[in-house]
């Protein structure tokens, strides 16, 4: 459900929206036929005639994207396990599985509804993973055990990490921003006020000082 959320809320046209799902190999079938169930689940269309679940992209060419980025991952050995359908600006949401770094959703964005599936083999493949890319906004780190997640998080390169929840998370009292390529300060909270204030020293000497020559 979070993964869901996270890769097609407001069709993935969210800075903190879920690119890539990195998943152990143990659990990679299951979770992946999850997945495409729910995705083939979303409706996606015009608001105005109806209420579909998915609406329109920014433009067109966005949703074009989508499906260059598919025939890219497919053509180097993915699976297509949902098709996006695209229709002008509409497109529905997709699943690509086995994703590798050859294909270009594995580094570039798609901003559209779309989930790319990697398969790695423990925890610090899982890590060496996530942490080769050029972004670091927000990563999330799913686990029963907590203590191991909470492991996996703090060697995450990301501004934001959420345990047990999605990328897509944000609170107006919480320090937003990333690493790399995904920015440098933050706002939000106290780390706003640091990031948009200059901090200053006035003195003020009731008697004279002493000095020493």
């Amino acid at each position: 459900a979070a993964a869901v959320f996270g890769a097609y809320a407001n069709q993935g046209q969210i800075c903190m929206s879920t690119e890539r799902i990195i998943v152990d190999k143990k659990i990679a079938d299951a979770f992946v036929e999850k997945l495409a169930s729910r995705a083939r689940s979303l409706s996606a269309g015009d608001p105005r005639s109806g209420q579909p679940i998915l609406g329109s992209l920014v433009s067109a060419g966005a949703a074009e994207r989508v499906r260059e980025l598919s025939n890219d991952a497919a053509a180097h050995g993915a699976v297509i396990v949902v098709p996006a359908e695209i229709n002008g600006a509409i497109s529905t949401a997709a699943v690509v599985d086995h994703v590798t770094p050859k294909m270009k959703v594995y580094a570039e964005e798609s901003f559209g509804p779309m989930a790319a599936v990697i398969r790695v083999d423990g925890d610090d493949e899982a890590v060496r993973t996530a942490n080769d890319t050029e972004y670091g906004l927000s990563a999330a780190v799913f686990s029963q055990n907590i203590n191991r997640a909470l492991d996996v998080a703090m060697r995450v390169n990301s501004g934001m990490c959420h345990i047990n929840g999605p990328t897509v998370a944000d609170e107006a009292q919480m320090p937003f921003g990333g690493t790399k390529a995904s920015g440098y300060g933050r706002f939000g909270g106290k780390a706003g006020i640091a990031e948009f204030t200059d901090l200053r020293w006035i003195s003020i000497a009731t008697k004279a000082p002493h000095y020493p020559f």
